[in-house]
């Protein structure tokens, strides 16, 4: 529910938060929400913590994930998500918009802007989603270097390091990478773009004790797998990053389209949200409760 008043407020940092959730289930499912909106109606569902991905936000921009976003812009959407729903948002740190110092001020910000765990990638700008081919790599101590300024200049945030290895460096390659981006202070591995069963459980099995991220994104490399087959082969965390924005952006053009063939959008009404249900989300009537109990009319005389 969104925070209408400090006593409302949690207590505790994101970054604390996000490690309470993670350790209270068996895997934490994170699905990725791209705007407010998304992340009211994923907390009402019952989700403990979100995922603000980088290729949903400059999506819902009109852009592509070529790394072209800043980190203010990035903030904006932490923002809007922890706000919004209260949960603590697992937020896309792209290669950490630059080199060490970069990365810190991204940490501190993200920490500012409400986020509670935030992952950096080892590619190299013009970076690209993950599950695409010739993506171009930093050198592991460079990306080490990174991940180092990052848990130094974290107050609280969760740390998970990213690894586009595994499609040009095997397996081997990824797993190196993340032995050393661990001892560099990372808290978690995310191991994108592996694309076999196997390949989940052998990342797992070389890494005992390590929490790992599996990503569940369509249209990708990786086969569908379930969150609890996730579990059953080692993972603790996993993401749908653009699953909502897609949903939306299909039933946004199905909108569109026939308003333009029709002059109307009347025969999408059974596919709307109507008034109440938007009011209720929102939760309006709490929020005009509020003002009337802080405004107070007073008369003259």
């Amino acid at each position: 529910m969104p925070y209408l008043v400090a006593k409302d407020l949690p207590d505790a940092p994101a970054g604390d938060r996000f490690r309470a959730a993670l350790a209270a289930e068996p895997i934490l499912r994170l699905p990725g929400a791209h705007n407010g909106m998304a992340a009211l109606q994923a907390a009402r569902a019952g989700f403990r913590g979100l995922y603000l991905s980088g290729a949903a936000m400059t999506a819902s921009m009109g852009l592509p994930d070529l790394g072209m976003l800043t980190v203010d812009e990035a903030a904006f959407f932490i923002r809007q998500l922890a706000r919004a729903s209260g949960l603590p948002v697992l937020a896309d740190g792209d290669t950490g918009y630059g080199e060490a110092l970069n990365v810190m001020h991204m940490v501190r910000t993200f920490e500012d802007a409400g986020a509670g765990a935030v992952h950096i990638e080892d590619q190299l700008l013009p970076k690209k989603c993950g599950h695409l081919n010739d993506k171009r790599l930093a050198d592991p101590a460079d990306m080490a270097a990174k991940i180092a300024a990052a848990a130094r200049a974290r107050r609280h945030l969760y740390l998970i390091a990213r690894t586009d290895a595994a499609a040009s460096e095997g397996i081997d390659g990824a797993i190196a990478r993340a032995k050393r981006y661990l001892d560099a202070g990372a808290d978690a591995i995310f191991p994108e773009a592996l694309t076999t069963a196997e390949m989940f459980r052998e990342f797992a099995a070389r890494l005992p004790g390590v929490p790992l991220l599996a990503n569940m994104t369509e249209f990708g490399r990786t086969p569908f797998f379930t969150a609890d087959e996730f579990h059953a082969m080692g993972y603790r965390m996993i993401i749908w990053p653009v699953s909502s924005f897609r949903v939306s952006a299909k039933a946004t053009e199905k909108l569109y389209a026939t308003i333009a063939a029709s002059g109307s959008a009347e025969p999408m009404l059974p596919e709307m949200q109507t008034r109440a249900e938007l009011y209720d989300m929102i939760r309006l009537a709490d929020y005009e409760a509020l003002d009337a109990s802080i405004i107070k009319t007073v008369l003259p005389g």
